[in-house]
């Protein structure tokens, strides 16, 4: 891979809860991404984009929200997302939606990959809900995934994994296929530019 053409990757903590651990695995994946060397990371926490929950309307000529403004150019940049998201009663979080519904041709025709957490099953019900509304936004979800079960007891106070051999595994054989799939999309859209 050329080093002036890397793939931008943005890595989505979806949680914007107080006590929140979504940041723990977002650290550690974009840390694996970074040194994956196929991949520009750019880290985007909800919590920070502060995103108004009331989306707007049809109207085309209303004014753009500010917060909205400042994230679609970081979102169309990207080639690929890597969404880090908890599990909320089977579910993901509302925070997650609604950063997904203020947007669409950002998503388009981009490659996507989860990292999840939780309890018992480790977010695997929010991700597998997921898939359905990145599809009708056309964008293509990957099958491989990170999933952190019982995810408190996984990390250390540095927020590195306790046992790194097996999530390190992983997440190579996640990333290998996230970039295959980002650069495939990537050469497509500059082949032919993705129509709607």
């Amino acid at each position: 891979m050329p080093e002036n053409d890397p793939l931008r990757v943005a890595v989505i903590v979806g949680s914007i809860r107080t006590d929140r651990f979504g940041p723990i695995p977002a650290r550690w994946i974009a840390e694996r991404a970074r040194q994956h060397g196929s991949f520009e990371v750019d880290v985007i926490d909800l919590a920070e984009a502060d995103l108004p929950f009331v989306l707007g309307g049809d109207d085309p000529g209303a004014p753009v929200p500010p917060e909205v403004a400042a994230l679609s150019p970081r979102l169309a940049r990207a080639d690929a997302f890597i969404v880090v998201t908890p599990v909320y009663n089977r579910g993901y979080p509302a925070s997650l939606k609604n950063a997904i519904d203020w947007f669409y041709t950002e998503w388009n025709a981009k490659a996507v990959g989860f990292v999840s957490y939780g309890g018992l099953t480790g977010g695997v019900t929010s991700v597998e809900a997921l898939r359905a509304v990145f599809n009708e936004v056309q964008a293509t979800t990957i099958r491989n995934t990170v999933c952190f079960m019982d995810c408190h007891d996984k990390f250390d106070e540095e927020g590195n994994p306790v046992t790194p051999e097996p999530v390190n595994v992983a997440a190579k054989a996640f990333l290998e296929q996230l970039e295959w799939w980002a650069r495939a999309l990537r050469d497509a859209r500059r082949v032919s530019p993705y129509v709607v």
